[in-house]
C-alpha cells in the first residue's frame, strides 16, 4: 500500500506536542529529525532534547485528507505550520530496512554484539544477543565502543558491577557475560529498564542482572561502576558514585567531549586517582581507581 509522507520544520518548544497531535491524527509513524544539521551528542537517560529547528515527519496511509489533516492541527496549535510538504511514499518495510543495517560488530579481542535476528559469525566468541528497542545502545556510538573495549580487556571475573544510565543494557550484559558476580543496571528511564530486562532474557542473563531506577537504588558498593552519560550529569554524580564504588574499585567513565575532560577529571579526584584515557573521535573513556576511605 503507498503512503503519504507529511514533513514540516518547527521549533523545538513545539516539536512533541506537534508530534502527538500528528500520532492521534492516525500517522503511522512520527520521527524527530535536525533540519540545519545541528550536533546533539549522546543525551542523558531520560532526556529528549531537541534541535533549534526540527523536522517531524509524519507517514499517513494514502488515502489520509491531508488538508482537512492540515486545519485540524492549525486549529490545535498556537503557531502557524511551516514548510509543509506532503510527498508520495512506496510501500517499504521500514523495521526491516533498519534491521539489516544492524550488523554484528566486534569489540576488542572476543567480545561481539549480535542483533537478535542474526546468527552469531564466531560461535566460540563472548556474543551478546541485542535489541536496542526504545533505548539507546547499540555499540555503534564511541562512547559504547570505548566502554566495550574496556571490558573485553578486564573482565570482570566475579567483582559486583553498577551500569549506571544502562540505556538497553549492552554494557551491564557485556559484564556479565565476562564474568561478573552481580550486575546493577541504573537508569531513570523506564523504558531504558524494559530494554535492558528483554535483552538480560534474550540473553539468559535475567538472574544476574538487576534493573532499578535511582531513587530504588540501594547503594550497596560495587568492584566496577560503568557510567556511559554525559559530562555534566557525570560531575554532578561524583561524590554519588563515589559512595557506590568501594575502595580500589574502579570507575569508567564515557560520554565525555575531549575539551571536557579536564573538567571531569576534576570532578572525581577528591575521591579517585584517575588512572588511564582514552580518545576516540572527540569522545573520551576516562578510567578511575576510589582512594581508600579516609576518616
Amino acid at each position: 500500500m503507498p503512503w503519504l509522507q507529511l514533513k514540516l520544520n518547527t521549533q523545538p518548544e513545539q516539536a512533541e506536542a506537534i508530534a502527538e497531535l500528528l500520532s492521534n491524527a492516525g500517522a503511522t509513524a512520527v520521527t524527530l529529525q535536525d533540519a540545519e544539521d545541528q550536533p546533539l551528542y549522546e543525551p542523558p537517560p531520560g532526556t529528549t532534547p531537541l534541535w533549534e529547528q526540527t523536522k517531524i515527519t509524519g507517514l499517513f496511509p494514502a488515502d489520509t485528507d491531508m488538508v482537512a489533516l492540515k486545519k485540524q492541527l492549525q486549529q490545535q496549535t498556537d503557531k502557524p505550520l511551516g514548510n509543509w510538504q506532503i510527498q508520495p511514499l512506496e510501500e517499504k518495510d521500514w523495521s526491516r530496512a533498519w534491521m539489516d543495517n544492524f550488523h554484528p560488530m566486534q569489540f576488542g579481542d572476543k567480545l561481539w554484539i549480535c542483533p537478535g535476528w542474526h546468527t552469531p559469525p564466531h560461535r566460540e566468541a563472548v556474543n551478546i544477543l541485542l535489541d536496542p528497542g526504545l533505548a539507546f545502545g547499540t555499540g555503534t556510538h564511541a562512547t559504547t565502543g570505548l566502554c566495550l573495549e574496556w571490558l573485553d580487556a578486564h573482565p570482570p571475573l566475579t567483582l559486583n558491577v553498577i551500569d549506571y544510565g544502562c540505556g538497553s543494557g549492552i554494557l551491564a550484559i557485556a559484564a556479565a557475560k565476562l564474568g561478573a558476580r552481580q550486575v546493577q543496571a541504573i537508569d531513570n528511564d523506564p523504558q531504558a529498564l524494559q530494554a535492558t530486562n528483554d535483552n538480560a532474557d534474550k540473553n539468559r542473563l535475567k538472574e544476574k542482572i538487576s534493573t532499578f531506577l535511582p531513587e530504588e537504588h540501594y547503594p550497596v558498593p560495587c568492584d566496577l561502576l560503568l557510567a556511559n552519560i554525559l559530562a555534566n550529569p557525570l560531575m554532578d554524580l561524583a561524590a554519588q558514585f563515589a559512595e557506590l564504588v568501594s575502595p580500589g574499585g574502579s570507575i569508567i567513565l564515557s560520554g565525555i567531549l575531549s575539551e571536557q575532560e579536564t573538567s571531569v577529571t576534576a570532578a572525581y579526584e577528591p575521591w579517585f586517582t584517575m588512572t588511564g584515557t582514552q580518545e576516540r573521535d572527540g569522545w573520551i573513556r576516562l578510567e578511575g581507581s576510589r582512594k581508600p576511605a579516609t576518616v
